[in-house]
């Protein structure tokens, strides 16, 4: 059973921070790029960060470079978003995403979490 629970959201006030950590189980971690996307009220769900299986490589939207930072513990079956100098803006449910896409046999896999909502006071 594919299991993908985040945890480390809540409120938090404006230039603070907060750590998200998604824990995996179910699938072979090692082998997925793990991402962290968030949802808005009322706006569609966007790519805030990414890392590649071996984590050897991230990627950041560019509203949160330089405040936000993606890592991942394959022996932990475990990806973290620490994220700083919060904003308002950044108040949204944030997801869990796992993704690998094997070209061998033409093959995408996708499990995504339930979210765990951070807001930003002002």
């Amino acid at each position: 059973q594919v299991q993908l629970v985040e945890s480390g959201g809540g409120l938090v006030q404006s230039g603070g921070s907060l750590r998200l950590s998604c824990v995996a189980s179910g699938f072979t971690f090692s082998t997925y790029a793990m991402s962290w996307y968030l949802q808005a009220p009322g706006k569609e769900r966007e790519l805030v960060a990414g890392i590649t299986s071996v984590g050897n490589m991230t990627s950041y939207a560019d509203s949160v470079k330089g405040r936000f930072t993606v890592s991942r513990d394959n022996n932990k079956n475990t990806v973290l978003l620490q994220m700083n100098s919060l904003k308002p803006d950044d108040t949204a449910v944030y997801y869990c995403n796992a993704l690998r896409i094997t070209m061998a046999t033409m093959t995408r896999n996708e499990y995504w979490g339930r979210g765990t909502q951070v807001t930003v006071s002002s």
